[in-house]
């Protein structure tokens, strides 16, 4: 069976052969551990592909995302990062008052997709494919408004803070819509919802005005018969069956920051868990027992006729043994499956 299908009856709880693989590889383990790396994908090649967002036009970049210095992304949002291989951090809002609003533009570059070229590279594999774009209207709200004040315009809900959402969330309706129209088999949302114990923001802020925009992202994909990918670290267990019910297919999460036996009885069988094994403790400091144990739980506890993707991160800190070692747990299970 190709890696397309396995991963699609996966998420169709349709007993697949075995367990689909991803290896998320930031550019920082890239860089250490390139012998690993090269290790990890000859053995445990991944069933799942991300798509190049490749554009018609360039887009107006300054620096590198993932290098030290500043880095000044399509939306104008500047990042300053200190470390190779990392994401920076935006210290600056780009709309300091609600007035910048009348110079504000969303950045229309990014929906002048080259369509041709992101299905020649679907056409040419056979591993599912999920779209380049990152669809993030929570983390692009606080991209532009800085983290700190974006939690009082949350609080507020100042008219200025309405009008930015809904711009924001125009033009992502946009970007899915483009991308729904290539080949691709899913499309990406990403926004990081929890903190370590709990939610970043309420439920209530999350159903008044986030839910909506997901629902509206998850119908497009529907529409064009495309599954929905979503990635949001923190313990979210309270969203996750509000994120199936709006429709999204497959969630990579913090697992283990939540309570796996509340997320056995609430979602198992209602959407796939796209990982993950811890990487706060467990992927730098565990043992091979521990790396086991954890395999272990996620696939006892979730994993119902499908439901489960074997995907781990392999980033700062991380025991690149253990990466290893997390892959070969999974490829033991899919021997007594």
């Amino acid at each position: 069976m190709d890696s397309r299908s396995l991963v699609i009856e996966t998420l169709n709880f349709e007993s697949p052969s075995r367990i689909p693989r991803q290896l998320w590889l930031l550019p920082w383990a890239e860089k250490r551990y390139p012998d690993y790396v090269k290790k990890i994908r000859q053995l445990y090649p991944d069933d799942i592909a991300q798509a190049p967002a490749v554009y018609k036009n360039p887009l107006n970049l300054t620096g590198g995302k993932y290098q030290a210095g500043v880095y000044i992304d399509e939306w104008g949002c500047k990042f300053v990062n200190r470390e190779d291989g990392l994401m920076g951090i935006v210290h600056e809002p780009l709309i300091k008052e609600w007035s910048d609003m009348e110079t504000f533009h969303t950045p229309d570059a990014v929906l002048n997709i080259d369509t041709d070229a992101i299905n020649r590279f679907c056409r040419a594999t056979d591993k599912f494919v999920y779209a380049g774009s990152i669809v993030r209207p929570l983390e692009r709200f606080q991209f532009i408004r800085t983290m700190e004040q974006s939690m009082t315009d949350v609080l507020f809900e100042e008219p200025g803070f309405v009008e930015l959402l809904n711009r924001i969330h125009a033009h992502f309706c946009k970007e899915v819509e483009v991308w729904a129209k290539t080949e691709v088999d899913a499309l990406f949302l990403m926004d990081d919802w929890g903190t370590q114990h709990a939610m970043m923001l309420s439920p209530g802020v999350f159903r008044k005005y986030f839910k909506p925009m997901y629902r509206d992202y998850c119908e497009i994909a529907r529409h064009h018969g495309k599954y929905v990918f979503m990635h949001s670290d923190g313990n979210i267990a309270e969203l996750l069956p509000e994120l199936a019910e709006v429709g999204v297919n497959a969630l990579n999460s913090q697992l283990f920051c939540m309570d796996l036996d509340r997320l056995s009885r609430e979602v198992a069988g209602k959407i796939t868990f796209w990982g993950e094994i811890d990487r706060q403790y467990i992927l730098p400091n565990g043992s091979q027992a521990d790396i086991r144990n954890a395999v272990d739980l996620v696939y006892t506890k979730l994993y119902r006729n499908g439901g489960v993707i074997a995907q781990c991160e392999f980033g700062p800190a991380a025991n690149p043994e253990n990466i290893l070692k997390v892959f070969e747990n999974w490829n033991r299970i899919i021997d007594i499956k």
